[in-house]
């Protein structure tokens, strides 16, 4: 490494270059004396050393590395030599974050690599001040950290001359990329990008920073987008071996992952508070829920046990959230309650322990949870799981399960994102002020299904008045003016709906949102709401401008927020809870508490509930149920799939789906047979209000809008598998 000392263990050097160089020398020199000088280490890690001959040679990458694994300086250090190389001028280099809060935490650490070679770096997001953002337009900065919300505000806005800010992008590094890749932003991200590549004129490298996950070459696929089979591209992963996502149940779980794990039995929040406020007292602890309401429950509970606790989730106000992570990277004996939200790289100093409770829905995101711990030389990772309901045992040891067969879930797009295409139509005719009617598909470079098979729904904006034809240009319609041109057509911008809620503030400080029931429902005495962990009396309430005024108060308040997934549970983690009621343990420790639940599961329950070959019907009276442990999402499908047996007013759960009163082993052998194996799937019934959670559906034909629900219901090849695997009736054999 040139002036750098090899590393202790020689790790560092695995896969030396076929020409025996050092690709370590390849850095630019200046970079290198800071490695060493600034940085202090005495050598690259493995991940940073394998991402330099790649990223310097121009091609897309995904970098995989868990939580804390350098991640960030592997994408950084090769850019900036390149940079420095080849003589990049103006804003080159773009990079990408899902979360406003991650970038705030970044910003300073590229900047000072940048400021090595005489560049720097600059921050745009949402609550980035106009006066920082004029400085930008004006004196552009090497590398801008940005979100793709912001990045689309700039190709849209009238202040930004994008061509003269973004023109010159050479690279974009997107970080946590599998969080984007999971859910509709990162459909708007991949479009974004090639939009980007029409105003630079060439193809830009991509760079995504992940964590584990179980498809990583998919993941570069998804990522590359049109440039995908075009351009060379790499997934580096030293030293990982990853489980095919395929086969949840394949491994054997002979193997006991690095990190000390337990999981127990407290059966309800409060008892979860005393625990917490009794065990590792002088230690950092960082506590994840499943929901804002959950942490706010829990902060006020440990507060009231005298314990130094600090909250964070998304309904609290950003200084709120930056006031408790700052004070918690500070305090030594204190506790932070926070939703996924601190899940991503944010730093918040020096942890001691993670603490769980009940579960998270996927491996991947115990992955980035468990890895906030064992930081510090000569510390484990850790994480202590407080299961608050039998139901939630049972997942929680599910999903340690897979954990410990090394199973991490495949990151796949959404299905048919046709709201989306609807959106990129109308920002791509902001962004240009007129599209060809017939050219328009060229602006995202072919990329399906940006492409001509977006035809119908570019013909339904021109008919529904949000699109204006003059001969062959279109324009922004009074229709696209009315539905989103409030602040500058800001919606547009964003993938994501966010529900209704009310600005709570105490004097002139904003404490944060709250869900408006909270403001409406009936109920006895003061109305008292919880937020930051504490009680709020309110005491006025301005409806038009959705703002609730407050003063502290003793107790008694209430937190409440809808909205949330409504698919359940995955078929991989509901098997796997199967597995659990069947026999299998996680390779975890479990407390007394947890064992003798897990022992009254399956001794009581999993009899009438499981069949150790198979899935099992049952019946109790007139309830009868299909016991599949398919997930919400397969068991939907099935339902939909064989409507002449399935009871026609349920909602389908994760485990089972109920099935007609007067089902026999006939009618089942005729929907079956009608079912053709599995190869005559439907998709699932979907309410037509469920629409309006899909944001911009009021541009699509409400056909293709509901299509786009129901196939985001729909588990096909979950639903396929359980119904070609063996089902029993009681104990009558239906295969």
């Amino acid at each position: 490494m040139g002036a750098v000392p090899a590393g202790e263990t020689g790790s560092a050097h695995t896969s030396p270059h076929p020409d025996g160089r050092d690709p370590v020398d390849r850095l630019d020199p200046v970079i290198l004396h800071h490695v060493v000088n600034t940085l202090g280490w005495p050598d690259l890690r493995p991940l940073q050393r394998a991402a330099i001959d790649p990223l310097m040679d121009g091609e897309d990458a995904v970098l995989l590395a868990p939580t804390a694994g350098g991640k960030t300086e592997a994408a950084c250090l090769p850019i900036l030599s390149a940079m420095s190389a080849r003589r990049w001028s103006g804003t080159s280099v773009l990079y990408l974050c899902p979360l406003k809060a991650l970038l705030n935490n970044l910003v300073t650490r590229v900047d000072s690599y940048a400021q090595w070679l005489g560049r720097r770096a600059e921050l745009w997001h949402g609550d980035t001040k106009e006066s920082q953002r004029r400085r930008i337009r004006t004196d552009s900065p090497d590398i801008l950290l940005t979100t793709p919300e912001s990045l689309e505000a700039m190709l849209i806005g009238v202040k930004t001359d994008h061509a003269r800010l973004l023109g010159g992008i050479r690279a974009v590094v997107v970080d946590e990329v599998h969080a984007f890749a999971g859910d509709d932003r990162g459909w708007h991200l991949l479009a974004v990008l090639e939009r980007l590549e029409q105003v630079t004129g060439r193809p830009i490298q991509r760079i995504g920073l992940s964590a584990t996950v179980g498809n990583p070459q998919q993941l570069l696929t998804w990522l590359q987008g049109s440039g995908a089979g075009k351009r060379p591209g790499r997934v580096v992963a030293p030293g990982l071996t990853l489980t095919p996502a395929a086969t949840p149940t394949s491994a054997g779980g002979s193997l006991r992952p690095p990190g000390e794990v337990e999981l127990d039995y407290v059966g309800s929040l409060d008892n979860a508070s005393k625990l917490i406020a009794a065990l590792h007292r002088g230690e950092k602890r960082l506590v994840f829920c499943e929901s804002r309401r959950q942490v706010e429950e829990l902060g006020a509970a440990l507060r009231a046990r005298e314990v130094t606790v600090f909250l964070s989730h998304a309904s609290l106000s950003a200084e709120e959230r930056a006031r408790s992570e700052q004070a918690f990277a500070e305090a030594r004996d204190c506790v932070i309650v926070s939703t996924s939200t601190l899940e991503l790289g944010i730093d918040v100093g020096d942890l001691d322990r993670v603490i769980q409770i009940d579960s998270p829905r996927t491996v991947a995101s115990f992955l980035q949870r468990i890895g906030r711990t064992g930081r510090r030389p000569g510390t484990t990772r850790n994480c202590l799981f407080l299961a608050t309901g039998k139901d939630t045992l049972l997942q929680a040891a599910a999903l340690l399960l897979l954990w410990g067969r090394g199973w991490v879930e495949p990151v796949t797009p959404p299905p048919e994102p046709r709201h989306l295409v609807a959106q990129q139509l109308l920002a791509a005719t902001l962004q240009q002020h007129r599209i060809g009617d017939q050219s328009w598909q060229g602006m995202w470079n072919g990329l399906a299904p940006f492409d001509r098979s977006a035809s119908p729904i570019l013909r339904h904006l021109v008919n529904e008045g949000f699109l204006d034809e003059d001969g062959s240009m279109l324009f922004i319609g009074p229709e696209a003016e009315r539905r989103f041109g409030r602040r500058h057509f800001i919606e547009l911008t964003a993938s994501f709906t966010a529900p209704p809620q009310f600005t709570v503030l105490s004097g002139r400080n904003e404490i944060g949102q709250t869900d408006p029931s909270v403001l409406t429902e009936e109920r006895p005495g003061p109305r008292r709401l919880l937020l930051g962990g504490r009680s709020w009396q309110v005491t006025f309430i301005d409806w038009g401008r959705k703002r609730a005024f407050v003063e502290p108060a003793d107790g008694g308040g209430v937190a409440k927020w809808t909205g949330g997934s409504l698919a359940g549970l995955s078929y991989a983690l509901t098997r796997s809870m199967r597995d659990v009621l069947l026999g299998a343990d996680p390779l975890v420790s479990l407390t007394r508490r947890a064992e003798t639940c897990l022992t009254e599961w399956r001794e009581e329950d999993a009899p009438h509930i499981t069949a150790s070959d198979g899935s099992l019907i049952t019946r109790l009276g007139t309830d009868v149920r299909w016991w599949t442990w398919a997930g919400y999402r397969a068991n939907a499908t099935l339902a939909a799939t064989l409507p002449s047996i399935s009871d026609p007013v349920q909602r389908p759960t994760d485990c089972y789906v109920r099935l007609r009163e007067d089902l026999t082993p006939d009618m089942w052998q005729v929907a079956r047979a009608d079912a053709d194996g599995g190869n005559a799937l439907v998709l699932p019934d979907v309410d037509h209000r469920a629409v309006h959670g899909l944001k911009f559906s009021a541009a699509l034909p409400h056909r293709l809008a509901m299509a786009t629900v129901a196939a985001r219901l729909a588990d096909f090849d979950g639903a396929r598998t359980t119904l070609q695997g063996p089902v029993r009736f009681h104990t009558e054999s239906l295969t």
